[in-house]
């Protein structure tokens, strides 16, 4: 199936355009400052849609529909999850952050704990955002490269420069504007391809709720009470799995993320970032909700028919075949042109908050001479194309593996999202425990993750939960240690 020539143009002037809209609406980078933090001065309402923006990748944009095709709507409990910890995040972490002048997540646990902490949580942080978002860019490039049919590697090019050439120039205020814009790109494209196939299918919305064999598609809760014990605590989309896993992987991913922070953080105030928090939780409650249901219609399009039949080999493949295949001329372009915007705003924001967090929590603090304020924003534009080329190379990497790169995402931020949050909370938590405490914890949480994860212990969705309870209880224990050596020594 060949793509047609208007499609091709209104993706090349999506990408131009973009990239141009970018440069601009950065304006003029005069300190680190308005490079990482906005100058302080982003309406919260557009941090609310960079946040959703930042956290759909294109993986979510094919892979929900594609796991809602041969399930349902069960994946809905994890988002009202999301929204929980985020409100968590909006009345725990912020007050926290704003009590200082913090400009990077990670300045808080230097603040609480000390320069160890700060140093070793950001050196994590960089080697887990590079794979995941190296994962996510290899990810990109497969619907991309055989709808444009491209070299896959070409495919991951192209986006990654798009990407630097609006991150470097108009720094993370250009990213944030950039993803206002991408956002109703990408959830435009769901609501037309939705449209499309209400239309084709025979008797339209009524005949979808009216279905039999669609019923069970509809259902969203899941008690997750049929397995016994060890079923409960294997099946990722149960009521209370979804709502705590989610909450947890929400407070990690959004409450101690350099991603996120970094864009909560360009507000003028707790209250904004407050707003801004909150209002992205029931936003993405919507947006997941379109993407399940476009699952649901494009069951009902093709059928029960193996998927081998009409040229899909895993349910990833189903959205962007039918893209190809059954949207006129135009429309596709306008979808793929959504495919992109889903993949940059994911992009440019990892690239600035690498970039940040490089140099706000490591370069500046480590280096011992006084650098000035133009010199600053120069090495911080030089760690830029860094990053950009060692996500280029970790999405190299990840193109050649044979899992699937949905499962090697979710589990490389599973690692590390449990000890990071766990650090965070013992701070907040136990006013007793020390910087060594916290980095025991911390390391213990990530070794006790691993050992989880590999032997399969339970679902992804409870991996956040079992590494914050081992970070926080050997974090607890050893200031109870601790304080027990001072008390015998005194």
């Amino acid at each position: 199936m060949k793509i047609h020539t208007i499609d091709y143009a209104i993706i090349v002037a999506y990408l131009i355009g973009i990239a141009i809209f970018g440069i601009i609406s950065g304006g003029k980078q005069r300190s680190v400052k308005d490079y990482f933090m906005g100058s302080t001065a982003v309406p919260w309402w557009a941090v609310c849609f960079s946040i959703i923006a930042a956290e759909t990748s294109t993986l979510t944009f094919i892979s929900i529909p594609g796991l809602a095709y041969i399930s349902n709507l069960n994946f809905l409990q994890v988002t009202f999850g999301y929204l929980i910890g985020r409100i968590i995040v909006a009345f725990v972490f912020l007050p926290a952050y704003y009590k200082g002048e913090l400009k990077t997540a990670y300045s808080f646990l230097e603040t609480r704990f000390g320069d160890k902490t700060r140093s070793f949580a950001s050196i994590v942080f960089l080697f887990t955002r590079t794979a995941a978002d190296g994962v996510r860019l290899a990810a990109t490039a497969i619907p991309l490269y055989l709808m444009l049919q491209i070299n896959q590697s070409l495919a991951v090019v192209i986006i990654a420069l798009i990407a630097l050439i609006y991150t470097y120039t108009g720094g993370v205020k250009g990213v944030i504007w950039v993803d206002v814009i991408q956002m109703f790109i990408y959830l435009g494209g769901a609501v037309v391809a939705m449209l499309f196939l209400l239309n084709y299918i025979p008797g339209g919305l009524s005949s979808v709720f009216n279905s039999t064999e669609i019923r069970s598609k509809l259902e969203v809760i899941n008690w997750g009470f049929s397995g016994g014990i060890k079923g409960f605590f294997q099946q990722p989309y149960s009521l209370i799995g979804g709502l705590v896993g989610g909450a947890f992987l929400s407070m990690a991913s959004h409450g101690t993320d350099q991603l996120i922070v970094q864009r909560l953080l360009t507000t003028k105030s707790l209250k904004s970032s407050q707003k801004a928090i909150v209002g992205s939780g029931v936003i993405i409650i919507i947006q997941f909700a379109l993407f399940l249901f476009v699952g649901v219609l494009l069951f009902m399009y093709y059928g029960t028919q193996n998927l081998h039949s009409f040229g899909a080999s895993k349910p990833d493949e189903i959205f962007p075949l039918f893209i190809i295949k059954a949207l006129p001329p135009g429309v596709t372009g306008i979808i793929i042109a959504g495919l992109f915007a889903a993949a940059l705003s994911t992009l440019g924001g990892s690239i600035s908050s690498l970039s940040s967090s490089t140099v706000l929590d490591l370069y500046l603090p480590l280096s011992k001479k006084e650098i000035s304020e133009k010199k600053q924003l120069s090495i911080s534009r030089v760690f830029t194309i860094i990053w950009t080329a060692m996500l280029l190379c970790s999405a190299f990497i990840f193109m050649k593996s044979p899992r699937s790169v949905v499962v090697i995402a979710l589990s490389i931020a599973s690692f590390t999202y449990g000890g990071l949050l766990g650090t965070f909370l013992l701070g907040i938590l136990v006013k007793k425990s020390k910087q060594e405490d916290a980095l025991a914890g911390f390391v213990a949480g990530i070794f006790i993750m691993i050992t989880v994860i590999s032997l399969k212990l339970v679902a992804w969705t409870w991996y956040t939960l079992v590494g914050v309870l081992a970070t926080i209880i050997i974090g607890k224990l050893m200031s109870v240690l601790t304080e027990v050596k001072s008390n015998k020594q005194s």
